[in-house]
């Protein structure tokens, strides 16, 4: 059988009833990733540090809660089954996190009378970077998956633990995750090569929501 075997328990720790995931490490590293990259472009615009915080403390709140909303709201015959894994944040969705945690930052920024074109460009290389970040925790987890593969590169779960539906077990499949991986890698190259040209402040950021609606496609 063809593939890349991954048998790696998604639980990094155990300690009595807690349980820490390798995929909230790989969030954890995504959000310190991005706010590092944010300030270092904000302080080269002449954005105050501080401003960045304040925003980013609620943007990532925002998008935590939105991301899992977003998760609970597509899975929801199964949450409506399980109601007490609601709270246990073992699934987010992407586009919820984004939805709500730019729209947050939007909110904060103009609250702040700050010029919202010229930030939303400036988080898009900490967004690409996050999300690149966050998606070797998917490897791990096995809950982004694609179809079945006969591919030398198809990923094959055999973890009793892995997030990938039971009958995918052991199975080759597209490995969704590296190619988003590798999308998003070549869309922040793209970008940051580019960004240049634009004369308009906003059009790094609507650029880079069409690569990525397009990657997604």
């Amino acid at each position: 059988m063809n593939g890349i075997v991954i048998d790696i328990d998604p639980v990094f720790l155990r300690i009595g009833p807690f349980q820490l995931y390798w995929y909230s490490l790989a969030i954890i590293a995504a959000i310190a990733a991005a706010i590092a990259i944010v300030l270092h472009q904000a302080r080269k615009k002449g954005i105050p540090s501080s401003e960045i915080y304040s925003i980013a403390l609620w943007s990532v709140i925002a998008g935590i809660l939105g991301a899992r909303a977003f998760h609970v709201i597509d899975h929801f015959d199964y949450y409506l089954s399980n109601p007490s894994q609601i709270l246990q944040f073992q699934g987010l969705a992407i586009w919820g996190g984004l939805v709500t945690g730019v729209v947050t930052g939007a909110v904060c920024a103009w609250l702040k009378h700050m010029p919202l074109g010229r930030l939303f460009d400036i988080v898009v290389p900490a967004l690409l970077v996050a999300q690149i970040i966050g998606r070797f925790g998917c490897i791990v987890n096995g809950d982004a998956y694609g179809g079945v593969t006969d591919l030398p590169w198809g990923f094959i779960y055999t973890n009793p633990n892995a997030l990938i539906p039971s009958h995918l077990l052991g199975v080759p499949t597209h490995p969704y995750p590296v190619y988003e991986i590798l999308w998003n890698g070549a869309s922040l190259l793209l970008l940051l090569n580019v960004k240049r040209y634009f004369k308009v402040d906003g059009m790094v950021f609507v650029s880079y929501v069409g690569l990525y609606s397009l990657g997604r496609l």
